[in-house]
């Protein structure tokens, strides 16, 4: 008896140090033969990833990075030479941990359809995950819908945001988040700032996702705070005691990147802005809408300058090249913010001031809208058709016609929320000629609205290379479609 205590000790204390890989696994990034695939560990040690297309099929072996605490136990292997058109078992392990399995599907390289989702604003305005209600559940409405692959439009986490304990409904009934110390208040530190994603990463249906369905991650403005550029001034805000904004931006992109299952870019480091590519019928263009800007102004500059950046210069020729370059049917350009909808940020003076494209001023382009002017008379002289906007944001789903006066007709997608506040309508600024064709809001006297009372979407596109369509629907909480869109390709 002694004997086998002696043995067994140091096996039950090994079995207790082995890392466990709690939040899961994710996929990104998918396009022709590669993907990435991310995870994060209790403890240090070396990642695994091993992949095959059946049950019964050749296991291929990849051995990742040692994760440290130095990104937070979180790390990423790039899948390469994986074939097309096939589904793809994963098993990923750090050390000798419990594996963790999903499974994805390559993009076919003659494909004829091709499913993707997107939304964004997760666990905003307080609302974050209820078990008694399921969780976070339009992702596993989402997950249902077996797309092919999902784009965070933004907002990926609310830094910003708080989650209470507690949270009362309109009917009078008591809304129960789960807590955590990090989102207990605003985040400030390097840790708080993963904490936020690690409380996401504590649902179990957003978890199920991850390990099923391939994603791109874009960012906006609450993976650092509301509304930031380098205007922002936050020494009247009691909330934070580190006032210097560009520290928490540094912090704030550093989890970002460390928590998003994004493929790096070898010439830049930390840059979002990327094409990828999937199969003949899509390209999607993921841009960067926050990092390039300058200040949040009144937005009514005349010509070009550094007050007027929103996607930069270097972006902006990057886009273009790569419109003008692609031969897929559809160019789906996932922007995070909408072009044309006023999003306020206070003012200036007695002006109002601005934080997205629009300026609320009717007439010529001005401001940030010079550079989307720029790009649209682009694209028109290029005979670059067949391209949809799609974007998160405004806590609203809806769905906009632009006609410019310098460019083709184009239409813009806004999807979300998908686990935060509801809001809207917003107002339209008239500069691009936009016309509504539907939008789902709450109601007046019930913004900020949370997952219960139903104002909560994702959009949906189906490309079809037979009938060369593209189809757009806005589906509720429970998948349900609440509005459906089909354009066919010129």
């Amino acid at each position: 008896m002694k004997r086998r205590a002696f043995l067994g000790a140091p096996a039950l204390l090994l079995g207790q140090d082995r890392p466990r890989l709690e939040e899961g696994i994710q996929i990104g990034d998918v396009s022709a033969g590669r993907a990435m695939v991310w995870t994060r560990a209790t403890g240090e040690g070396q990642m695994k990833v091993e992949w095959k297309t059946s049950e019964r099929g050749v296991v291929h072996r990849v051995k990742g990075p040692v994760l440290t605490a130095e990104t937070d136990l979180t790390g990423r292997v790039d899948l390469a030479n994986l074939p097309a058109g096939q589904a793809i078992l994963l098993k990923v392990q750090v050390n000798d941990s419990e594996p963790v399995t999903g499974h994805f599907r390559t993009p076919a390289a003659k494909g004829n359809a091709v499913r993707l989702t997107w939304g964004g604003d997760t666990v905003g305005q307080g609302w974050g995950i209820n078990e008694q209600f399921g969780g976070m559940k339009i992702y596993e409405s989402m997950r249902l819908r077996q797309p092919d692959f999902f784009i965070h439009s933004g907002d990926t986490i609310y830094a910003d945001g708080p989650v209470p304990r507690e949270m009362k409904l309109k009917d009078g009934q008591t809304w129960r988040n789960i807590v955590t110390e990090a989102k207990s208040k605003v985040a400030e530190t390097l840790d708080e700032f993963r904490g936020a994603y690690r409380y996401n990463l504590l649902d179990a249906n957003l978890r199920r996702f991850n390990s099923e369905v391939p994603q791109l991650w874009q960012w906006d403005d609450h993976e650092v705070m509301n509304n930031w550029s380098p205007s922002k001034d936050l020494s009247d805000n009691p909330a934070y005691k580190e006032k210097r904004v560009p520290v928490l931006v540094e912090r704030g992109k550093r989890a970002f990147l460390e928590y998003s299952p994004m493929r790096f870019n070898r010439d830049e480091s930390g840059r979002v802005y990327r094409q990828v590519s999937y199969g003949p019928l899509v390209d999607v263009f993921m841009l960067d809408m926050r990092t390039y800007r300058g200040p949040n102004t009144a937005n009514l500059q005349e010509r070009e300058s550094a007050e007027t950046a929103f996607l930069g210069d270097a972006q902006r020729r990057w886009l273009k090249a790569g419109l003008k370059r692609s031969k897929a049917l559809f160019k789906i350009i996932a922007a995070d913010m909408p072009i044309g909808l006023n999003v306020g940020d206070g003012k200036v003076g007695d002006l109002p001031r601005w934080e997205a494209v629009a300026n609320g001023a009717p007439g010529e382009p001005k401001g940030r809208e010079l550079e989307i002017a720029d790009l649209l008379t682009f694209m028109r002289n290029e005979r670059i058709r067949n391209t949809v906007w799609i974007t998160a944001d405004v806590h609203y789903c809806a769905a906009h016609e632009y006609r410019p006066s310098m460019g083709d007709p184009f239409w813009e997608f806004v999807g979300g929320p998908l686990n935060a506040g509801s809001f809207g309508p917003g107002e339209l600024d008239p500069t691009f000629g936009p016309r509504v064709d539907f939008y789902k809001c709450p109601p007046k006297g019930m913004a900020a609205c949370g997952p219960a009372d139903g104002y909560q979407f994702f959009g949906e596109i189906n490309v079809d290379g037979t009938s060369r369509t593209l189809s757009v629907d806005f589906r509720d909480l429970n998948g349900v479609s609440v509005y459906h869109k089909s354009l066919n390709a010129v």
